[in-house]
């Protein structure tokens, strides 16, 4: 069997030596990459905890709190028979407010 041969699927050196000064001088694309470095500088780090040598996110801690408070108060309402309808969307509710409150009064 004879080797395969390709084409030539290059450019002219002449041809190549064109596209390249043309996208060097192409600064049309400089001034948002350096927006976005310096805005994306801020995500440095997270706040974490570590947990048994595994750095858990500090949402989740918060989160794994709110369930626990949420349950507290569907205990409490229970006890003072307190209704809360709709459940469906009470209880993912105080989930949800529990979380944010946590993360803003332990982390910021």
């Amino acid at each position: 069997m004879g080797e395969l041969s390709f084409p030539n699927r290059g450019c002219d050196p002449i041809e190549c030596e064109k596209a390249m000064t043309g996208i060097r001088n192409n600064r049309s694309w400089r001034w948002p990459a350096v927006i976005a470095l310096l805005v994306l500088s801020g995500c440095g780090r997270a706040p974490s905890f570590d947990v048994l040598g595994s750095f858990f996110p500090a949402w989740l801690v918060c989160l794994a709190a709110a369930v626990l408070l949420t349950f507290l108060v569907r205990w409490l309402s229970s006890r003072l028979r307190i209704t809360l309808a709709p459940p469906i969307l009470i209880y993912p509710s105080l989930g949800a407010f529990f979380t944010f409150v946590l993360w803003l009064i332990l982390f910021h």
